[in-house]
């Protein structure tokens, strides 16, 4: 579908990308003006249009193209040999920490993204998050160690409480972006708050 962006240099692909996530980080999918993406690029809005069928395409493109380098760094990081449960999901969270000091344009557009509420992409912005999610857990929670785990409870369930409630404190997190927009995420905090959360949850589950 994007083989005649792809075919293009990579220094060009970066500019309209880069240029791209510049704009619908700052203004958000709606407000986000093609004009300025193609003078930030350098191209004219006919190359644009060649290459990305319309602006929802490009944004589509952009979320996938942002979120996939993201996950892929995420994954060459992690320990997939750490078998305890809560020292893994610790993993997780520096990782991200690291990542999200690393590129922190990418991570300003993937937010914007997540606060994202046009009618035009939401959908398949859910779709593409619900799916992430589920891989994510596959992936994350394999070969963990059950002897951790205290005689009786359903490992299973004891997952997605962990998962509902770190999910949940992210969605909390946004919220209050949303509610106060003028300041920005301090994920330093977050992520101690977040570690607060585990602790917890540790204390409830295991032996």
């Amino acid at each position: 579908m994007f083989s005649k962006f792809l075919s293009i240099d990579i220094e060009k692909q970066n500019r309209i990308l880069n240029a791209a996530m510049k704009e619908f980080a700052k203004k958000g999918y709606e407000k986000a003006s093609t004009n300025e993406i193609v003078k930030e690029s350098e191209i004219s809005k006919g190359l644009l249009f060649h290459y990305f069928k319309n602006k929802k395409q490009l944004f589509l493109y952009l979320y996938d193209y942002c979120v996939g380098l993201n996950m892929n760094e995420f994954y060459k990081k992690i320990n997939l040999n750490e078998s305890d449960f809560f020292i893994r999901l610790r993993q997780t969270q520096l990782i991200k920490m690291e990542l999200l000091k690393k590129y922190p344009e990418i991570f300003r557009f993937i937010e914007t993204s997540y606060l994202e509420d046009s009618n035009e992409i939401k959908q398949e912005l859910e779709a593409k998050n619900k799916e992430l999610m589920n891989k994510g857990v596959d992936v994350l929670f394999k070969g963990i160690d059950m002897s951790k785990f205290k005689d009786g409870i359903d490992i299973k369930k004891v997952i997605n409480i962990v998962v509902w409630t770190l999910q949940g404190f992210a969605d909390e997190v946004m919220t209050r972006k949303k509610l106060s927009s003028s300041n920005p995420i301090n994920y330093d905090n977050a992520f101690l708050e977040a570690d607060e959360y585990l602790n917890m949850l540790k204390n409830c589950f295991y032996k």
